[in-house]
């Protein structure tokens, strides 16, 4: 196996020499290394090192070969290593670790004459005997005893051979918790079928949950406990590393990456804030330095002379351990860049209701994140002085609170032509405050996606599209006459060329969902709220496409042939006087322009 360097692309990726050693598994490793070569002669001993994904344990399985490899000559066994999730479902993982058996043995001058063919032929047998027996029919049990009869016989000749040799077979398995149920079941019985013989040790590290579910999810008489007794002769728990162990494999591999990024854009004061009071929060394991070191590999390099890296770093925590966040901040530039806009008071709310969405234990480190890479939150959530002359500092250093340098951090981030649910409920929570409300409409509307519409339409979309019912009814009058107040401001894509002839305009869709929201009044209350907008006069344009849309439906459905008028939005005579009610705001806005 070649030695697997530290900056490999993954830190999934085992160690193989101790003196690499970052989680001090080292030591442990000799002392069953010494163990194993020392204890007297076993009858087939079978050890387990249990630990879960990515905790290290074939690292530590490479440890125990590396030691075992160190031994004089004479106390040296034989290693016959196996790795039976490269052959699943591809061969039959009996044949093939017999197989593997007889190759490594037959390289060895001490191995007496024989035994690689009295190998090949218990090998045959075993693998023609399937699993479970008791499916089997009458005439095939039969047969299959007589093999079982054969198979002893081989046994025996096996171990009689085994016996003649007198150096110790180590046989090593890794991986056996990503094979399916029947392949680990397969590889168990060679461990039962070669369980007496002597001086054969088997060394097997897996997530002990994760066999326990494969095998015996279908049996509820026998405990997971007892399942593994039957094959196990003795087993270990592999520690949790602790702390500081995690924090230097972490820094370990991100020396790696940031190895040619000039020491001097790492600012080593706000880099120690940003890591214990945010991100040392999340190393908790080696699976999440898995992911968010491999995520800082992918992502750097194409960065890594456009961004700062300390605030690079800090970005991707968020992106791997608080998706939502991060999805939230990637869609807000304006909210967390550039000006304190809108008022501080609703930054103040939106932050509050997102953090609000997060795990307790989460809330207080993310929040500190946020404060150290948006001074414009910190000035908000603790209360500090903001001083606008850093702008120009925060644009030199590559900042992400810069506004013009902000997109650069989200390049490799898909596009964000979707409101997150989150965000949107978030929005949703402002709908008791008209003005919030109808000033954080217009602050989408700053906000351009790449086929040149904006955040608001797509919000009113995907509120049009699900269900209104998200919106209490107390508050529809308070939205309707937002959507009213803005929709001019609002500019969704009317104007845009690249729309398509088929594309709907913005009056189309907000009246749309005006509609929707009406039908959840009674039609007194619609009228009155019509009645209202129309007066204020700020959306001629939506006003009149509802004043259309509402002749049409009382022109398609008549009283006189179907008697659908409590399906109308609202009566006739209703109709009627929104209609002059409309001319005269139009013509009084004419007389206004002139």
């Amino acid at each position: 196996m070649a030695q697997t360097e530290i900056n490999d692309i993954s830190v999934d990726s085992s160690l193989v020499d101790p003196e690499k050693d970052l989680l001090g598994h080292a030591n442990f490793a000799k002392y069953l290394a010494d163990s194993i070569c020392k204890m007297p002669f076993p009858e087939g001993f079978v050890i387990a090192v249990y630990g879960s994904w990515n905790s290290g344990k074939s690292t530590l399985l490479n440890f125990v070969v590396h030691y075992i490899q160190q031994k004089p000559d004479e106390e040296q066994p034989i290693i016959v290593p196996f790795n039976p999730w490269l052959l699943s479902g591809h061969e039959n993982i009996t044949r093939r670790f017999f197989e593997q058996l007889q190759n490594v043995l037959s390289q060895e001058s001490s191995v007496p004459k024989g035994l690689k063919e009295r190998l090949a032929d218990f090998a045959a047998i075993i693998s023609d005997i399937p699993l479970p027996y008791a499916q089997t029919g009458k005439a095939l049990a039969a047969l299959l005893d007589e093999k079982d009869k054969e198979a002893a016989q081989l046994k025996e000749e096996v171990e009689d051979t085994l016996i003649q040799q007198q150096r110790r077979i180590v046989i090593t398995i890794d991986d056996i918790d990503r094979l399916a149920a029947e392949d680990i079941k397969q590889l168990f019985r060679i461990f039962k079928a070669m369980r007496n013989f002597t001086n054969v040790v088997y060394l097997i590290v897996f997530d002990k949950e994760e066999i326990v579910r494969k095998t015996i999810a279908d049996t509820k008489e026998i405990s997971g406990k007892t399942y593994l007794e039957k094959f196990i002769q003795v087993s270990f728990e592999l520690p949790i590393p602790d702390k500081t162990s995690l924090r230097r494999l972490l820094f370990a591999k991100l020396d790696k990456i940031f190895a040619e990024t000039p020491k001097q854009k790492f600012n080593q004061s706000r880099w120690g804030d940003i890591y214990f009071q945010g991100i040392d929060h999340f190393i908790i394991n080696i699976r999440n330095i898995v992911r968010f070191v491999n995520t800082l590999t992918v992502t750097y390099p194409a960065v890594k002379d456009e961004v700062n890296p300390v605030d690079y770093i800090a970005i991707e925590s968020l992106r791997v351990f608080s998706p939502n966040i991060y999805s939230i901040i990637h869609k807000n530039p304006h909210i967390f860049a550039g000006e304190v806009n809108p008022s501080i008071d609703e930054l103040n709310t939106l932050l509050n209701t997102w953090l609000a969405q997060l795990p307790d234990e989460d809330k207080q480190p993310i929040k500190n994140l946020l404060m150290y890479l948006f001074p414009k939150l910190k000035f908000i959530l603790g209360n500090t002085y903001l001083d606008e002359k850093q702008k120009l500092e925060w644009r030199e250093q590559l900042r992400v609170c810069s506004l013009e340098i902000f997109p650069i951090y989200f390049r490799l981030s898909l596009s964000a032509d979707e409101l997150s649910n989150i965000q949107r409920k978030t929005i949703l929570g402002l709908v008791g405050d008209e003005d919030k409300f109808r000033n954080h409409l217009i602050e989408l509307a700053k906000q351009k996606l790449p086929d040149g519409t904006t955040q608001a339409r797509v919000f009113i979309e995907q509120l049009e599209n699900s269900t209104v019912q998200e919106i209490p009814v107390n508050y529809i009058p308070s939205v309707v006459e937002a959507l009213f107040d803005v929709s001019e401001q609002l500019s969704l894509c009317q104007n845009d060329e690249s729309n398509g002839i088929l594309d709907f305009g913005d009056e189309v869709i907000i009246s749309r969902f005006i509609l929707r929201l009406l039908h959840q009044l009674d039609e007194t209350s619609r009228f009155e709220l019509l009645k209202k907008a129309i007066t204020q006069g700020k959306a001629l344009a939506i006003i009149n496409h509802e004043i259309a849309t509402l002749k049409k439906q009382q022109s398609q459905y008549g009283v006189d042939k179907f008697n659908l008028e409590e399906e109308w939005l609202v009566n006739a005579q209703h109709l009627k006087e929104l209609e002059e009610m409309t001319t005269k705001t139009q013509v009084k806005s004419e007389k206004k322009d002139k």
